[in-house]
């Protein structure tokens, strides 16, 4: 089982626990304040093997290269001047911006799918600290089996890698608790391959530009862009007015629900109806309710501006069918 080490008390210690295992290519749980991540050393293809097997990964779904900032990342993509607009606003943050990948930059193969662009991130606090004491990039998708409800405490790794790791850095909560915003750079052209912890508003307001979104789904560029991702064992009812016995229902706000009092288990996402403390606490509500024993869980309407775009894309994948391969 893996070493949890809480930086809180320990931090010393991890940095350089965490540090010790990347350099030699292992992996290792580190807190974002996104959500927390499997990460591995992006130019070493045997690292981001490893990444793929602990979490049953699809190989053609890209992986995120975590830098240091934006002169580390400037090594490996090609920025241009709108690139660079976004970096400077929203880095380190939650925003990933998809570019063209520099030639010979050495990031792994597999890291990028295979593909001409590479997806890049600048996050804050202990993770962008044991990046640039480890110098290199790091890969790190959420620490989770793939498809699955992504971890916002370490406690969620344990339960679901721990037996594939050595090493789980504890930074307490996530802060802002959905993924990042991926977006795609090209020209004056901005795409939003998934919405997350930027709002795409805020985007809009910085470049004067309108955020596009591809009008049907397309090639996997980027994480979380399949149809059926982040998704708990029960299924899942969006929308909802009416409660079914034997559901979990999760609320938003105080919606008015007809049978309420037929549900297994009544969870709250944000009582005030907030919808960034929605989405921080979203991966946890959903485990508890999924663990509850519930038939099913049922979803009360959540808006969909700002930071609710993300909740609801969550949603959405997490409702959606299953392939049969699905784990």
């Amino acid at each position: 089982m893996a070493r949890i080490i809480d930086i809180s008390r320990e931090e010393e210690l991890a940095m350089a626990e965490g540090r010790r295992l990347l350099i030699v290519g292992e992996l290792v749980a580190i807190p974002t304040e996104t959500v927390y991540g499997l990460a591995g050393d992006a130019t070493d293809a045997e690292a981001i093997a490893r990444i793929y097997a602990a979490k049953n990964r699809p190989s053609f779904n890209p992986l995120i290269c975590h830098m240091a900032d934006l002169a580390m990342a400037e090594r490996y993509a090609d920025f241009s001047p709108l690139a660079r607009e976004l970096a400077d606003a929203f880095w380190p943050g939650p925003l990933t911006l998809v570019l063209p990948l520099k030639p010979d930059a050495g990031i792994a193969t597999a890291a990028t799918a295979g593909l001409a662009t590479v997806a890049v991130r600048v996050p804050r606090g202990f993770a962008g600290r044991l990046i640039a004491e480890t110098g290199r990039p790091l890969a790190a998708p959420s620490a989770n089996r793939s498809g699955r409800l992504s971890p916002t405490t370490a406690g969620h790794v344990d339960a679901d890698l721990g037996d594939r790791l050595q090493l789980i850095i504890d930074a307490g909560p996530a802060i802002v608790g959905v993924e990042s915003t991926i977006l795609k750079v090209e020209g004056e052209t901005i795409t939003l391959l998934r919405p997350g912890g930027i709002p795409a508003e805020a985007v809009e307001r910085l470049t004067g530009l309108s955020v596009t979104r591809p009008a049907t789904p397309g090639a996997i560029e980027a994480p979380g862009m399949m149809a059926s991702h982040y998704a708990p064992n029960a299924a899942v009812r969006l929308n909802v007015s009416h409660v079914e016995p034997g559901e979990a229902l999760i609320m938003f706000g105080a919606p008015v629900i007809d049978n309420a009092e037929a549900a297994h288990v009544t969870l709250q996402l944000s009582k005030t109806a907030d919808t960034a403390e929605a989405a921080s606490r979203l991966y946890d509500v959903m485990k508890q309710a999924d663990q509850s024993g519930a038939s099913a869980i049922a979803v009360t309407p959540i808006p969909h501006d700002g930071i609710g775009e993300a909740i609801n894309d969550r949603l959405a994948r997490a409702a959606a069918p299953r392939p049969k391969d699905y784990d």
